[in-house]
């Protein structure tokens, strides 16, 4: 495979129907680590791209959901490959584009190729049964067959991972995808379709959109075409989603805001669970769904615990994304470094206690830098409650068990809690009674196998589970078939 440089290529862009095409206009997507640096420029799809996208997807449809298992499975397996070939050179894109330190980007990456690896089996597996029916001399197959055009929107948290779940559980079922990665992240949407383009793939199958978010997003979702939409991304985005799309009735997949909790016992190795705290909350500067950014903590321990992450949070060094020794790169944007200052600002005037950062700072190279806030809060206040993509975490005091667990479930949110604890009793209570999608136990929030279902509750998503053999469940229908011997 001829393979790019994808560090210098500054004119991204759309795929549509096997061609690579330029946009109606071009953007600009600069280093959040540095902004005077400019990682790409890419073309910027307008609604008729994104119309002929989806006919060329719906065209494809019927070639590509009838090809065999076999030659799903080797394109997916070497789009992997590829993936985990150019791991470094991915991450390092990754790193420069979204913010993500070195080491993060390049285990994101790691992660995509496994997704695919991983999908590249599923396409193998049966998914279906055979039956004996009620009456004689009749046989009943259940099998599942594939949705159709699946549009694809994707956030710029996980730029490399989210998008490869979703892209290889729909090809790897026999669907057609328009993907659409988010605006900020450009780059790796890009990366992964040049890559993707070289999969043998009919033309159709895959296709590339990049651009407004608001203008592509509403041809997608109101395309008669586009039989489901798998969107991650705000709340209020995926309830106008669901609005447009029961109207023409099509499947939709939602991954949308979180307030995850830890919690952390009085019985806890207190070490551990400041490292889960630091991890969960603070990794990423706080920009993934799964981050733990309220941590209830138990009376007795609260005071140790709070001044013992306030001292990890005072040594954390806060830089460049490529600067070795970095813990905390920027934030994604200008815009996102607003929203997080003025959630300290506000948490702040209702009461709560700021015991450490959550202030704008200044690195050699110009970026979009905060240093990590700590906040001592109450459980009514807006910081304990809104969504919020930051590194910016409170504290909640729980006094007793019990407590804890409410505080964990009084939210509108539900993807993920944990719990730090040495009582097997405990663990086993939360693991069945915390509201959400997924929990964890003395683990940082962080933990995703990539071959396992990941998906939430309440406001934090809706439909079936995006990963793991569940994945099935959202990218294929079933279909009942009798037959008289």
């Amino acid at each position: 495979m001829k393979r790019s440089d994808l560090h210098q290529q500054h004119n991204a862009r759309q795929y549509i129907n096997g061609r690579w095409e330029t946009g109606a206009t071009t953007g600009v997507r600069r280093n959040p680590s540095d902004t005077a640096e400019v990682v790409v420029e890419y073309a910027r799809a307008d609604r008729r791209q994104a119309e002929r996208a989806v006919r060329a997807a719906a065209d494809a449809f019927p070639a590509w959901s009838h090809s065999t298992p076999q030659r799903r499975a080797d394109a997916l397996d070497a789009i992997g490959s590829e993936i985990l070939l150019r791991q470094d050179e991915l991450g390092l894109l990754l790193a420069r584009e979204q913010g993500k330190p070195l080491a993060d980007a390049v285990a994101e990456a790691q992660r995509a190729g496994q997704l695919f690896k991983y999908f590249a089996g599923e396409a193998l597996r049966a998914h279906g049964e055979t039956l004996a029916s009620v009456r004689p001399g009749v046989q009943v197959d259940v099998t599942r067959e594939p949705v159709g055009v699946v549009a694809l929107m994707t956030p710029w948290s996980s730029p490399l991972a989210v998008p490869a779940r979703k892209i290889a559980a729909a090809l790897a079922f026999g669907n057609s995808v328009v993907f659409k990665p988010s605006e900020r992240v450009p780059g790796c949407g890009w990366a992964l379709a040049e890559i993707i383009s070289r999969a043998a793939l009919p033309a159709g199958a895959f296709n590339l959109l990049m651009g407004s978010g608001r203008e592509l997003g509403a041809a997608l979702v109101d395309g008669g075409l586009v039989d489901a939409i798998s969107f991650t991304g705000p709340e209020s985005v995926g309830a106008r989603i669901v609005q447009a799309a029961a109207k023409r009735r099509a499947r939709v997949h939602l991954e949308m805001g979180a307030r995850n909790a830890l919690v952390v016992m009085a019985d806890a190795d207190l070490e551990r669970a400041v490292e889960c705290a630091v991890q969960g909350a603070y990794s990423c500067s706080g920009q993934r769904c799964t981050a733990s950014s309220r941590l209830i903590v138990e009376a007795p321990v609260h005071a140790a615990f709070v001044a013992r992450l306030r001292q990890r949070l005072a040594a954390m060094r806060v830089g460049h994304a490529l600067e070795k020794g970095v813990v905390m790169g920027p934030v994604v944007d200008a815009e996102q470094l607003v929203r997080n200052l003025e959630a300290v600002r506000i948490a702040c005037e209702e009461g709560a206690e700021l015991v450490h950062g959550g202030e704008a700072i200044e690195r050699p190279s110009r970026g979009h830098y905060m240093s990590p806030a700590l906040l001592l809060a109450l459980p009514g206040q807006k910081v304990a409650r809104d969504a919020l993509f930051g590194p910016v975490a409170c504290v909640l005091e729980a006094l007793d068990y019990d407590h804890a667990l409410a505080l964990a479930n009084d939210s509108a949110y539900g993807l993920c809690a944990g719990i730090c604890t040495r009582s097997l009793a405990h663990a086993t209570h939360f693991r069945r009674h915390a509201r959400v999608g997924m929990t964890l136990v003395n683990l940082p929030t962080v933990a995703e196998d990539y071959h396992v279902p990941y998906g939430a509750r309440k406001a934090s998503g809706d439909g079936a589970r995006a990963q793991g053999r569940q994945a099935a469940e959202f990218f294929t229908t079933l279909k009942t078939s009798y037959l008289q011997a």
